[in-house]
């Protein structure tokens, strides 16, 4: 085993520690080989990077309540690095149903923020809570 394998391994941690360890006694006989080899294992664990349209995919399920959306909303919103808002209010509006009372609303709002568009829909789901209780 080359030196760089060698100095390679010690960046490793946590359970791609383990793995290189768990290598065949001189099964890897250079560098290359080990560059394979490591790509092939962790190729499935790389993290995929979502940019901000991303969020255009999320959709209210018609069972699903309307705080379980903006809580479900917030959560894929908060995966994404440097997520714009603008992008974001704009695909939380057009996650919701065309027939859903709220969505009149923030399409009727003029220049809403994405934080306006939650607290609209917070008081929606009050105001629904409250009539139904």
């Amino acid at each position: 085993m080359t030196l760089s394998c060698k100095i390679f391994s010690t960046t490793l941690q946590g359970e791609a520690q383990d793995w290189f360890h768990t290598l065949p006694l001189h099964s890897i006989q250079n560098f290359s080989k080990l560059s394979l080899v490591f790509t092939k294992e962790y190729l499935s664990y790389r993290s995929i990077k979502k940019k901000s349209d991303h969020l255009f995919n999320m959709k209210k399920d018609p069972k699903e309540s309307l705080p379980i959306y903006v809580k479900r909303f917030k959560a894929e919103k908060a995966k994404i690095v440097k997520c714009d808002d603008s992008i974001a209010c704009s695909a939380f509006q057009k996650g919701l149903p065309a027939n859903h009372p709220l969505f009149g609303k923030l399409i009727m709002g003029q220049n809403l923020t994405l934080a306006d568009s939650y607290a609209l829909a917070e008081k929606h789901s009050l105001w629904d809570e409250a009539k139904y209780s």
